[in-house]
This record gives structure tokens, C-alpha cells and sequence, in this order.
């Protein structure tokens, strides 16, 4: 038997590559012949780390395919006809509607995505969906198999690297209030609405703050333009817009961060909100979605989008010291549940008991 993986894309950093790099290792350390297979494989990544999809091998009927479903791609379609025993891990898919103001062929991708992940509702034997909320998408699309859930596996030990110093001794030593929101620049992740909870901040309760707003803008550039245009509209100062940053900054951003500030309407899990839990940044979020799910009590939770409020919120955590304390704490126990050493042997037992017969939990 062996257990394959296969994804549109293997990137150096994001959430899913990582995953499938963790899975890797954990397979290979049981003894189990594995590889994985990707139609995009970055770079960056070490020689022979994937290969290329083109080179799919065939299959016997023992053999697992582990399939990262997150995107529009024509692995939707063809995974069926791939042979051996179908096995998905759902990550779940933007609602292409976010996109239609800003980028057609992000549109299309996510639309395609979904009709993709439809398609293959009667195709799968097993589902490993990384959120309660992506299991009920699924059985919402008519999906009938068994789905249990497993958070998604993060690779906690990098956040011990080392991080850009020359960065946070520049924005530490002021004394300024450091809002932080890191995520793709994307209209689903709502970053006007961090804007404007941060407009009202400054202006009426902390004028010494910054926003940063940490994320590629690739494939995005119109709706980051409204953004920028937004932030001027607005009169306000120190919003700092990084685009893509090397690793070690993204861990400077998370150690100078007072709050994280999240007003995203759509997250299948959302791993920007696990890393600020571990550098025990305080939250205020937005309640939608996975977001809460992912949270578990470890942030400040907003149930309306109000500005106003939010901002209240933002200082509310910040002054109010035994409720920030009070959600650190929480932050520490949601963060052991999401580690790898809690994580993994998770996966591990869901695919067992789906290797040896059983139909999931």
C-alpha cells in the first residue's frame, strides 16, 4: 500500500503546502511509501520534495490518494479516474462572488472550484474536512460519505526562528499601539472594515497606533488600490501596507502586535488567527464562519459589524488587563489543542482507521 498526495499547488509557506509537507513526514516515519504530487511546485521548495502531476504513477487498488481540495483546478475532474481509494481533505473554497468587482479570472477559479468540489460529492470515499464548518459545506453540497473533522496541521516549532530584529526595533521604540491583520490582501478577508475600526480607534481613542496590513496583494492590485484610495478618503495616517514578506518579518509583525484584528467574512479555518494565539498577540474578530471554531474562546468575538464597536472592542482588550489575561489563557489551551503533538496523532488515526476497513468516527 502506499499513500499518495495530490494538490494544484506546493508552495513554500502557505497553510495547505505545509500540511501536505507534515503529512509527508509523518507517513514516511511509519514506513509507508509516499510521495506527492502537485501541477504547480515552487521553486523554492528542495529538489525532489513533489513531483510534477504529469508524472502521476499508476495506482493499484490498495493504494490512498489524499487530495487537498482548496481551489479551481482540473484535478477536480481527473482525481476520479486516478485509481486506488479516494480519500479528500477539504480546506474549503472563497465564494467567488467576493471576487466579481475586482478580478474575473479569480471569479472563475473559485467558481470553478465549487462546481469542482460538487462534482466530486459522489466520487470520495472519505473526507477530511479542516473545520466543522467546511464538514457542513460539504454535507450542505450532498456529500454522504463519512467526513470527520481534523484541524489543520501548523507547523508551530518554525515560529521559533529567528525574526527580524532590525524590523521591530524600528516599530517598538515609539511607543505606538501596533494593530496587526496578516492575510492575503482579498475581498473576502474584509480589510476596509479593519480600516475603518481603525480609523475610529485613532481618531477617538488612541491616536499614538498604526495598522499594518500584512499579505500579498497578488492577482488583487484593483482591490488593493480601493483600499489605499479608502485609507486617504479616511484622512488617516500610519497604514502601512507590507505586500509579500519573508518569513522572518511575518514573525516580527506577530511580536510587535498588540491586537489582531480580523474582520473577514469567509474562513474555512484560518491559520493567521492559530499563529497570533501562539505569540499571544489579543484578538477582536469578526464571528463567522470558521472563525470561532478556529478561536475557541481565545479572542474577543464580534457577532455585528460595527466600527464603532470594534474599535471599542480594540481597546477594550488592550486596557482591560484581566480580560486579556483572561483570553491569553484560553489562547494557551486552544493553542495545545492545535499543535502538532495533538494534531497529528489525530490524523494519523483517522487515516488508520480508513486503511484497516473502518468508514471514519
Amino acid at each position: 500500500m502506499r499513500i499518495i498526495q495530490l494538490l494544484p499547488t506546493l508552495s513554500s509557506g502557505d497553510a495547505v503546502g505545509n500540511e501536505a509537507l507534515a503529512i509527508d513526514r509523518a507517513i514516511r516515519k511509519k514506513g509507508i511509501e509516499t510521495a506527492i504530487y502537485a501541477e504547480n511546485i515552487d521553486r523554492r521548495l528542495p529538489a525532489g520534495t513533489a513531483q510534477p502531476y504529469d508524472r502521476f504513477p499508476k495506482l493499484s487498488p490498495e493504494d490512498i490518494i489524499l487530495y487537498h481540495a482548496s481551489t479551481g483546478t482540473r484535478l477536480n475532474y481527473e482525481f476520479p479516474e486516478l485509481g486506488g481509494r479516494k480519500v479528500m481533505i477539504y480546506h474549503n473554497i472563497t465564494p467567488p462572488e467576493y471576487f466579481r468587482p475586482y478580478s474575473s479570472s479569480a471569479e472563475a477559479l473559485c467558481r470553478d472550484g465549487y462546481e469542482g468540489v460538487r462534482f466530486l460529492r459522489d466520487k470520495v470515499e472519505y473526507v477530511i474536512a479542516v473545520s466543522g464548518f467546511n464538514r457542513q459545506e460539504l454535507r450542505n453540497m450532498g456529500y454522504c460519505c463519512p467526513i470527520d473533522v481534523c484541524p489543520i496541521i501548523i507547523p508551530f516549532a518554525d515560529y521559533q526562528k529567528a525574526d527580524n530584529r532590525k524590523l521591530i526595533r524600528k516599530y517598538r521604540a515609539d511607543g505606538y499601539t501596533n494593530l496587526l491583520f496578516l492575510g492575503r490582501i482579498a475581498p473576502n478577508k474584509k480589510q476596509e472594515d479593519v480600516i475603518l475600526a481603525y480609523a475610529y480607534y485613532k481618531r477617538y481613542l488612541n491616536p499614538r497606533s498604526r495598522l499594518f496590513l500584512v499579505g500579498s496583494w497578488n492577482g488583487m492590485e484593483t482591490y488593493v488600490q480601493r483600499l489605499q484610495d479608502y485609507v486617504k478618503l479616511l484622512g488617516l495616517e500610519d497604514v502601512v501596507f507590507t505586500g509579500s514578506v519573508p518569513f522572518a518579518d511575518i514573525l516580527a509583525y506577530y511580536r510587535i502586535a498588540d491586537c489582531f484584528v480580523c474582520m473577514s467574512e469567509h474562513e474555512g479555518f484560518c491559520v493567521p488567527l492559530a499563529e497570533a494565539m501562539f505569540f499571544r498577540v489579543p484578538i477582536v474578530a469578526h464571528a463567522c464562519c470558521a472563525i470561532p471554531e478556529t478561536l475557541g474562546g481565545g479572542g474577543l468575538l464580534l457577532t455585528e459589524k460595527d466600527a464603532k464597536q470594534a474599535a471599542l472592542a480594540i481597546h477594550r482588550v488592550l486596557m482591560d488587563l484581566p480580560l486579556r489575561e483572561s483570553l491569553q489563557q484560553a489562547q494557551q489551551r486552544r493553542i495545545s489543542q492545535l499543535g502538532y503533538d495533538a494534531v497529528m496523532p489525530r490524523f494519523e488515526q483517522l487515516l488508520k482507521r480508513f486503511t484497516e476497513g473502518g468508514r471514519g468516527e
